[in-house]
């Protein structure tokens, strides 16, 4: 993969990362008593759809430079980024197991990204 594609990867699990963090807001926000209009006036589900939509186009401009193989591993990412992100803006707790997973990850994600290279 090139260096550009690999930047387009990790771009897109980063949107999708900041996406489930406005999905999160988007549900605390919501009445107690949804209706459609209340999904309707949510900013913050509003936002997170149209980010997943961009970031979907971002996603297949990836898929048309990487084999599928090598660019899918990078959404393990979001596993470690949720967390990061949750963490610093949404004051959620940060474990140790959490890193420890994560940094799992992010070694599969890196063994997996340079198997077409010789």
């Amino acid at each position: 993969m090139s260096g550009l594609t690999m930047l387009s990867a990790l771009l897109c699990v980063l949107a999708i990362s900041i996406g489930q963090l406005l999905f999160k807001r988007a549900a605390q926000a919501l009445p107690d008593t949804l209706s459609f209009l209340a999904l309707l006036q949510n900013g913050w589900l509003i936002s997170s759809l149209v980010l997943y939509g961009l970031t979907t186009l971002g996603w297949i401009w990836t898929l048309r430079h990487a084999p599928l193989h090598m660019a899918y591993p990078f959404m393990g990412l979001a596993f470690l980024f949720v967390p990061l992100l949750a963490w610093f803006f949404l004051k959620e707790p940060l474990t140790w197991q959490t890193l420890l997973g994560g940094a799992l990850i992010l070694a599969g994600v890196s063994l997996a990204a340079s198997g077409g290279q010789a």
